[in-house]
């Protein structure tokens, strides 16, 4: 935000929007705007402080430093008596019901409600979000359009790409307004962008105008912040129910009818369907009641084959019905549930067969998703981003139906750990799931943060334990991932599977406070390298690394 705006204005134009959620009415002293933050330490002149309160923590205790620093307003939901603090003259203090949905807002009127001029696709769910992303963005670029994304790997406007923060899943609202404004300003007509539960939730989409809801699947995750699988499912909904509650808008490049994208196989089908969207479209592995469907299907070690049958009768268009043969080179059959949601999804926004087809198979590789590695080892290695106890599962049983498909079926042996303050429930399922599915676990680190790690390992451990596991034999616990790495490998034998989870794209790991460089896809090649040339594993900056005999 390097232009100014006046509060006023920002209220005035959000006025002049119509939008579902109304200004809120401000008569004091206008005041101009360089930018909203969230942190006190970044509240200097011209700046807006935004209060906010979430589950892991509240802002208004850090009003009176952001007044210091030179904030010459406060956004809160609060009013000053009850937060304790002096307004002093040239300071607008601004109380509402919640800050983050009026950050939404005024953020979305700062850049001129950029979403309004694009169509707007979301992509929910617990698993596959980016690589469906990825698919549709594919598809849409094969189709012509000037398409720009927004994913948690990177922003990508026309030929540029911006990586994101560590860590980042759906950036904060004025970053995703932001983003899209260079979208319209660059000539853009659609955009995908990957929804999350915490973007959802903490309202950071709430501004945009989405046109195509698309679900992936609802599994568990994330419990932590939500703290019900209930409430989790709800924020996935809202995705959904913005779609519902929007009009069409006349500014954008092409007329859209207001779309719904769901997975018929998946639970969350029942509750989604329910929401009243003018166009539900649902697509499904084997179910002909769907509308789309696969009629055959399989994966190998290079690839995946499939099918897609489509029931003309449910939607307006050319020809009643399409048989369409994929060969794509991505693995595993959640692989061919995210093309399927994306081939559903641009199906409904009316791109030809041949094009879907094409944008589908252009997409080799999804950095960090089922990724080989080789080096000219004897057994398959991949890195992949499962790092839930439904993606590890699938992931496992991915590499199963591999090696089903190989010569003399080898093992799947598995590496993966389970994050610090993040849903603790996770640590025992995902080591049931290891203990069950694999035939040989590592566990590891997985940005720890300030919890204990042996604390974590040991509940993955006895998760193991209670699924017939035995430490030494069938799992162990190696705390430094490098290490873990190269040990999976030392175990290793032909035609095995070597399945490295949890960390994927990910460009760094967390202990303590401190985000340490690190990338599960330079580290697996480089265990290879030292296990190819029978050197131990070397130090890769983690401060869990341990020299042989320590």
């Amino acid at each position: 935000m390097s232009e100014q705006r006046s509060i006023k204005r920002l209220l005035a134009d959000w006025g002049a929007a119509h939008t579902p959620t109304p200004p809120p009415v401000y008569d004091g002293p206008d005041v101009t705007l360089s930018g909203f933050t969230e942190k006190s330490s970044e509240a200097g002149p011209g700046r807006c402080f935004v209060a906010r309160v979430r589950p892991t923590g509240d802002g208004h205790p850090h009003i009176g430093k952001a007044i210091a620093q030179g904030a010459v307003m406060i956004l809160a939901q609060r009013s000053p008596a009850e937060v304790g603090v002096t307004v002093p003259e040239g300071v607008v203090w601004l109380q509402v019901a919640d800050t983050a949905v009026t950050l939404a807002w005024l953020a979305a009127a700062w850049y001129g409600f950029p979403s309004r001029e694009l169509v707007m696709i979301g992509v929910t769910g617990t698993n596959g979000k980016t690589t469906t992303v990825n698919l549709l963005y594919s598809v849409l670029r094969t189709a012509g359009y000037k398409t720009g994304m927004l994913s948690t790997l990177k922003a990508v406007i026309g030929e540029q790409e911006e990586a994101l923060e560590l860590h980042v899943s759906t950036p904060e609202a004025p970053v995703v307004q932001r983003y899209l404004r260079q979208m319209v300003d660059a000539g853009m007509t659609h955009c995908v962008l990957e929804t999350t539960s915490h973007g959802l939730a903490q309202h950071r989409v709430t501004a945009v105008d989405f046109d195509t809801a698309v679900i992936t699947n609802i599994t568990h995750e994330h419990l932590d912040y939500h703290g019900t699988y209930e409430e989790y499912a709800r924020s996935k909904a809202r995705l959904f129910e913005m779609v519902a509650a929007s009009q069409p808008d006349p500014r954008k490049p092409f007329p859209v009818t207001k779309t719904a994208v769901l997975n018929r196989d998946d639970s969350s089908y029942g509750r989604l369907a329910a929401i009243p969207i003018p166009l539900q479209f649902s697509y499904s592995l084997e179910n002909p009641a769907a509308d789309m469907h696969t009629t055959t299907y399989t994966t190998d070690p290079w690839g995946s084959y499939f099918e897609i049958e489509v029931n003309g009768q449910t939607v307006t268009r050319p020809y009643t019905s399409l048989l369409l043969p994929i060969k794509s080179k991505l693995l595993g059959l959640f692989s061919i549930y995210n093309m399927l949601a994306a081939a559903a999804t641009a199906y409904t926004l009316g791109i030809d067969p041949d094009v879907i087809q094409a944008g589908l198979q252009a997409v080799a590789l999804v950095h960090g998703r089922m990724h080989q590695i080789q080096r000219g080892q004897a057994f398959i290695v991949h890195v992949d981003f499962a790092h839930t106890p439904d993606g590890l599962d699938k992931a496992i049983t991915a590499a199963r139906g591999i090696l089903h498909l190989t010569e003399g079926a080898g093992r799947v042996i598995v590496v993966f750990g389970s994050a610090g303050l993040r849903d603790p429930e996770k640590r025992r399922l995902m080591a049931e799931i290891a203990a069950e599915k694999a035939d040989l676990a590592v566990l590891t680190a997985e940005d720890p943060r300030t919890e204990s790690l042996d604390d974590i390992l040991a509940v993955m451990a006895q998760g193991c334990r209670t699924k017939g596991g035995v430490e030494g034999q069938t799992f162990w616990r190696v705390p430094d991932r490098g290490q873990a790495i190269y040990f999976a490998l030392t175990l290793a034998q032909e035609k095995d599977f070597v399945l490295i989870c949890g960390k994927g794209h990910e460009q760094s790991m967390c202990f303590g406070t401190i985000e340490y460089p690190w990338d599960d896809i330079m580290a697996t090649e480089t265990a290879l390298d030292a296990f190819l040339d029978g050197r131990a594993m070397p130090d890769l900056g983690l401060p869990t690394f341990r020299e042989i005999g320590d």
